[in-house]
């Protein structure tokens, strides 16, 4: 099986897992609810965000429609990335694996923000209906990113003594996400950590297959 093909699968198999997963959710929930999978540390709890990773976002129609435009052209520009990579027989696979890994969870979440308000109608007091007789909630590239992992792993309050927030409750970890947002990370940690050194090897090696050798009669000297 060759590299291409090795990177197409893992793209696949993450893609498959988050659609079905995000699917299940907006076809079984409404927004709040959740699913206590081990009781005070995994809970599967439905929310919708209209940005970025672990629920940031940006603010108004326009926001929304920047992202979704970023989004994609990010992601033209890694597969562009990934595909030349796999034909580098000197870039080891691990680091393909982690390009792969972002790209899948960008495609993921795009996915979200194409097409979810068109198929879907709002989870707001209800459980969505797939392809639904008066349409969806929204319009081409408006749609919300659905998030369903929470892991609050540790509850508390602030010490006293901590300016501002002193004494207020305090949830680690807060943020809800979903299996694309996963891959994106574990892909960005692992070059960071393991693979930092290949992105100029990459480089290189792309500047060495599509430019030309100098002629050698511009390197001599005339006589």
């Amino acid at each position: 099986m060759s590299r291409t093909v090795k990177s197409l699968l893992i793209i696949f198999l993450i893609l498959l897992v988050d659609q079905v997963l995000k699917i299940w959710i907006k076809t079984h929930l409404s927004i709040g609810d959740e699913i206590v999978v081990a009781k005070d540390w995994f809970i599967l709890h439905f929310v919708e965000n209209n940005g970025m990773a672990f629920g940031f976002e940006f603010a108004g129609e326009y926001g929304k429609m920047f992202l979704s435009v970023f989004r994609i052209a990010a992601v033209i520009a890694i597969g562009w990335y990934l595909f030349k990579l796999t034909r580098q027989k000197q870039i080891p696979f691990g680091f393909i694996v982690c390009i792969s890994l972002i790209f899948a969870g960008a495609i993921g979440n795009i996915i979200d923000s194409l097409f979810y308000g068109i198929i879907f109608n709002h989870s707001y007091g209800q459980v969505a209906t797939l392809f639904p007789e008066g349409g969806g909630y929204s319009s081409f590239l408006h749609g919300r990113v659905v998030d369903m992992f929470y892991f609050p792993l540790i509850e508390g309050r602030y010490p006293e003594w901590i300016p501002k927030v002193g004494g207020n409750p305090f949830i680690f970890f807060r943020p809800v996400f979903n299996i694309a947002d996963s891959a994106i990370t574990v892909g960005i940690f692992s070059i960071l950590i393991f693979y930092r050194k290949y992105f100029n090897k990459a480089e290189e090696s792309q500047e060495e297959v599509s430019g030309e050798e100098k002629p050698a009669a511009e390197n001599e000297t005339p006589a």
